[in-house]
């Protein structure tokens, strides 16, 4: 293995949040990567909680899962889909874990005689956390979360401005991230949030050697070098990150402006021309698809905020480009589900997809959108939760077990058709117990999976407690519920399907966890193949228009 001399980049945000520090970071690894360098990215976050697991996706959004199992911010999937680099858990660390590994050393007497105090103790946990996710890469891109001015964010931005002293001056840079707003009552752009977030950094003692200025315009030449004179910062270290139609279009943006050059030259890294023509493709995919549109319907109980199914979205966009058809996402309530039923609510749509959730909260209208999909033969896609309720669904219908239920939502059903896994009986702690991470699926020969996946086993992410209860698992398939893939260690139902449906698949694991726009998961390629089919099928049967005479 070569011994590198690693190169850090540090991208802080101020004025507001969700500027798109995350995309902003991806999309600078993914020019970067395209330059030949191998890259990691790291998020920092400056909340208590130890992870995200346990915190609502109302507050917080997505909960992104690992490989290793890490219960890690969403931003971790921006890093994942736009770079080749895989993602762990130590590539996210918040407050809590840092300061839990802290006074977890104390009680061990690491550091008898001594007062643990945030500098040097906290800091020096963080700088260690970050050369550990750090060993063996070219660049390690650091995103901070929060804004410049939080006080939960000091100690990550004191750790951040020792580093460029640890390792040199020549082998960091800090970009800042900030908003230009217009003023349309002004009729201009204004720069002085810019110049007060920057202000405030300078305060902490982080001088920005590049700005990316958040907007929704171009921005002139006149006005960047303002910006660069009041803030300090070289009159080419001035970049806008601009309002685009597709998240996959940011990279090419910034390296039109010639970010990635800059960085390159800044950090003084002998690198290649980046190879760009893939991002070029997705981007055409995207904006002029050659095959129409779909409409996809994914019911389930957090659709007014859509970054809690962020990465979900993305892999049915990546099912879309793999298709080269636009997927048109039509959120529907499950609630609403339950209250004008699905012939209302799913009228139109191409197919059905329930993901992933917890709560008993609208799974009778997840329930109803199963059985339309399955009755009326609409592809349907069931993920985690998903799949659990259209086993519920068959039970109930097909198999006639009333009642039928996962203990979840009812603990006195008379059919527990999902159950709580016997690894979770005795489990009290909530954070970071569930089944969490990479686990095997063996597949089931000539099946819709296996065809999808031309592979005998696989590998997926999970993240529940609950499980098909093995004890029904006979009833089912003998009623014409194909198990198609399973877990060979656990015996663990892991992937149902239909026979006699076109297109009806479940899996108990998240594949959204590993779609990229350049390789898309193949469960969600099928599933959009399966949407378009419906479609044309659906034009195919339409009455032809009345011709005037």
């Amino acid at each position: 293995m070569r011994s590198k001399k690693t190169k850090f980049i540090f991208v802080t945000g101020g004025v507001v949040s969700s500027l798109g520090k995350g995309l902003a970071s991806a999309s600078i690894g993914a020019l970067l990567e395209n330059r030949g360098l191998d890259i990691t990215l790291i998020k920092l976050d400056p909340y208590i909680n130890v992870d995200p697991g346990t915190m609502s996706p109302f507050q917080h959004g997505e909960v992104f899962v690992t490989e290793d199992g890490g219960e890690t911010d969403m931003d971790l999937g921006h890093y994942e889909r736009f770079t080749h680099a895989r993602m762990s858990r130590l590539n996210n660390f918040t407050s809590g874990r840092i300061y839990n590994a802290v006074i977890t050393k104390e009680r061990r007497g690491e550091y008898l005689g001594k007062t643990v105090q945030v500098i040097p103790h906290i800091t020096d946990e963080i700088k260690a956390s970050i050369r550990q996710a750090a060993q063996d890469v070219d660049v390690v891109i650091v995103e901070v979360g929060g804004t410049v001015g939080d006080i939960e964010s000091l100690p990550f931005l004191e750790a951040i401005r020792q580093m460029r002293y640890d390792v040199g001056s020549q082998n960091a840079v800090y970009i800042h991230l900030t908003l230009l707003p217009y003023i349309g009552a002004a009729g201009e752009v204004k720069t002085k949030p810019t110049q007060h977030s920057v202000m405030k950094l300078r305060e902490i003692g982080i001088q920005p050697d590049f700005l990316l200025c958040r907007t929704d315009r171009e921005i002139s030449r006149e006005l960047k070098d303002k910006i660069a004179m009041f803030c300090n910062v070289d009159n080419g270290n001035v970049f806008t990150s601009p309002d685009v139609r597709s998240i996959y279009e940011l990279p090419l943006e910034l390296h039109r402006q010639g970010l990635d050059e800059r960085l390159a030259e800044v950090l003084n890294i002998w690198s290649r021309a980046p190879h760009l023509e893939k991002w070029e493709t997705i981007v055409r995919k995207i904006y002029e698809p050659a095959r129409g549109e779909v409409t996809v319907a994914i019911v389930g109980k957090y659709v007014n905020l859509t970054e809690s199914y962020k990465s979900l979205n993305e892999s049915l966009l990546h099912g879309g480009i793999a298709n080269d058809v636009r997927v048109r996402l039509r959120f529907v309530d499950s609630q609403d589900v339950e209250a004008q039923g699905p012939e209302t609510t799913l009228a139109g749509v191409d197919a059905v997809l329930v993901p992933g959730g917890f709560g008993v909260r609208g799974t009778e209208g997840k329930i109803a959108a199963v059985r339309y999909a399955r009755e009326n033969k609409i592809p349907f896609f069931g993920i985690c939760l998903g799949l659990q309720m259209a086993v519920v669904e068959f039970s109930r219908t097909v198999l006639g077990l009333k009642g039928a239920n996962s203990l979840e939502f009812d603990e006195h059903t008379a059919h527990p058709v999902v159950t709580l896994m016997e690894s979770q009986v005795k489990v009290q702690d909530k954070g970071g117990t569930m089944r969490l991470g990479s686990y095997a699926c063996a597949l089931k020969p000539g099946t819709v999976a296996h065809k999808l996946y031309a592979n005998d086993s696989i590998q997926e992410r999970h993240r529940h407690r609950y499980e098909v209860n093995n004890t029904y698992r006979g009833r089912l398939q003998e009623a014409g519920l194909v198990i198609s893939g399973h877990n060979p260690e656990l015996n663990l139902v892991e992937m149902i399907e239909l026979a006699d449906h076109p297109y009806f698949v479940g899996c108990q694991f998240h594949p959204e966890f590993k779609s990229k726009p350049f390789a898309p998961h193949p469960l969600f390629s099928g599933f959009i193949g399966a949407a378009l089919a419906q479609r044309d099928a659906t034009r195919a049967q339409a009455p032809a228009a009345p011709v005037n005479s």
